[in-house]
């Protein structure tokens, strides 16, 4: 059996200017990089924004596990399904990340025949994008320790400095840091932290902007620590704004691949949905709504972090309206909730599958919250049997919920085809209409408090909410500072639909601890974080990069 890196190796990739020439672009709407990626020009944007929009189409799943789910491959598989049935379809995708490509979850292009190439390129440093995003973060960081060193004229205080610098690696010993050791030149001696770039809030901005001034906006409004007085203090203040948007000018413009069947996939952005808002860039999702009559984009995650991320804070921000929702699931990753071990799920079991289901009916329920019609996809494992295929179709149409078995990572966008059906049939249901009946889960005026309890409650499930006392207080500042009407991002661990990652299934009734909260005032929510949740990761004992490596050709191996 060919590996993902294999099939995307072998792959006979159009040349960018033949992909973007169907969608009805020129040469001049295009920033090449390379024979087979291009960023997407403004000049373009600007064209389409009187085209009517298409349906915009979300790809969610269960909670992760180490089965895997192939979220992201049935994303990719579904595009492909439509082009096959001779519809107008472009994917919206996010970046990857370099930590988990060297770390245990691997890359970002989906699987099998259901991949966006040119793989290699995408899952490692792909047009710069991380990049870029990596030195703004960290040039804010510099200036806003240089003020302190150079007097401090807006008396900063140092011991509430809460702008962290980012690297795109997972790297534990960087979450927590003392900096301005040695000389007096060398700085003011504080504690400080990294998180991952996908983390920084640069990457929120990014992905939220609609345009550069909006990205200026934006940036302007990040508060980086807080004076004597206790007021924020901000990227405008340290008048750094013209220089962050400067080095992000070109990261801001989507960028144009394509897949294993060459439908045009915009891939762009990258923040995780377990510590930020987990979708791809609004510029792209809007691009793509203009360029084609459907637009097929993912969320990170399971369907309690990145779909509602997706609907309560991208949507509310950029004033999408979905129509359908697809709801990943696989055998393997049902067994694993009703307590199977990993090296059990090849085996039939009814009865562990019939327990596990229960994670699957949540995250139905809950998207179905939010008014918009649901269809799950099974992704196909050589495992599965016909038993268990047939009870899962069963238990969704039960529910009065469509169900097909995706077999898109053995047979590419054939294997999406029963999908792609469902998904259009859903699409002339009455719930899709113009996306009219959507709705955010909570409305903006409720106070802080109420919203994380509200998805707390609602989407995980949750009996009670325990604030720690600090983060009971810092959630009440954020409020006399004006920052209540924002929407929550909740981070919390993405292996279960509560904050502790061994409570598999559907658990209830429990207590979910709150420790900790503060602004992204650029992005415009308020960041929750739960449980145990890191905003740097560490690598594992075996990491993926212990398995890469490159010959004398240049041909990569062991990415995945």
């Amino acid at each position: 059996m060919k590996t993902d890196i294999q099939i995307a190796q072998e792959a006979v990739m159009d040349s960018i200017l033949t992909v973007a020439e169907r969608l009805g672009m020129e040469a001049d709407d295009l920033e090449l990089y390379g024979k087979y990626k291009a960023k997407v020009s403004d000049g373009y944007l600007e064209k389409i924004k009187g085209n009517p929009d298409g349906k915009l189409i979300l790809v969610t799943a269960v909670n992760p596990t180490p089965a895997g789910e192939g979220k992201t491959t049935v994303s990719v598989g579904l595009g492909q399904a439509f082009g096959r049935l001779g519809k107008n379809a472009v994917i919206a995708l996010r970046e990857p990340s370099l930590g988990p490509c060297f770390g245990i979850k691997g890359g970002a292009a989906g699987g099998g025949y259901s991949q966006v190439v040119p793989m290699e390129d995408l899952n490692l440093h792909f047009t710069g994008d991380f990049h870029a995003i990596t030195s703004a973060n960290n040039l804010l960081a510099a200036m806003l320790d240089n003020h302190i060193q150079q007097g401090n004229a807006l008396g900063i205080d140092t011991r509430q400095v809460v702008w962290k610098r980012c690297l795109d690696m997972n790297d534990r010993v960087l979450r927590n840091i003392v900096v301005g050791l040695g000389n007096k030149a060398d700085g003011t001696v504080r504690e400080d932290h990294f998180v991952i770039t996908v983390a920084s809030e640069i990457m929120a901005v990014l992905c939220l902007a609609e345009d550069m001034e909006d990205m200026k906006e934006r940036l302007g409004r990040m508060v980086v620590a807080y004076n004597m007085q206790g007021g924020p203090v901000t990227a405008a203040d340290l008048q750094a704004v013209g220089a962050m948007a400067a080095l992000l000018k070109d990261a801001l413009k989507p960028n144009l691949i394509q897949t294993l069947e060459h439908t045009p996939a915009l891939v762009h952005g990258g923040p995780f949905a377990n510590i930020a808002h987990g979708c791809n860039s609004v510029r792209a999702t809007k691009a793509a709504l203009k360029m084609a009559d459907y637009c097929i984009t993912e969320a990170g995650f399971g369907a309690d972090l990145g779909a509602e991320k997706f609907f309560d804070i991208k949507c509310r921000i950029a004033g999408l309206k979905p129509d359908a929702a697809v709801l990943v699931a696989t055998v393997r990753a049902l067994k694993y909730n009703g307590g199977v071990a990993k090296a059990d799920l090849n085996g039939e079991n009814l009865a562990a599958l019939e327990k596990g289901i229960a994670n699957l009916e949540k995250h139905m329920e809950n998207l179905r919250k939010y008014k918009i019609p649901v269809v799950v996809a099974l992704n196909s494992f050589v495992t599965d049997t016909e038993a268990e295929v047939s009870f899962v179709k069963e238990f969704c149409e039960k529910r009065n919920c469509k169900f097909a078995v995706a077999q898109v990572w053995e047979k590419g966008g054939e294997g999406g085809v029963e999908l792609a059906g469902k998904v259009l049939e859903a699409l002339e249901s009455p719930e899709s209409e113009s996306g009219s009946r959507f709705e955010p889960l909570y409305p903006d005026g409720i106070s802080l408090e109420e919203k994380i309890e509200t998805v707390a409650k609602e989407i995980y499930g949750a009996g009670a909410v325990n604030y720690a006392p600090a983060a009971r207080l810092q959630l009440k500042k954020l409020e006399e500072l004006g920052f209540g009407s924002l929407p929550v991002c909740m981070a919390k661990t993405q292996y279960s639909l509560s904050d502790n990652p061994d409570l598999l299934g559907r658990p209830e009734g429990y207590t979910m601890q709150v420790r900790e909260a503060y602004v992204s005032a650029g992005a415009g929510f308020v960041v929750v974080l739960t449980g145990a949740v890191m905003t740097m990761p560490g690598l594992p004992k075996e990491p993926a990069a212990l398995r890469i490596d490159v010959d004398g050709d240049g041909v990569i191996t062991g990415l995945f």
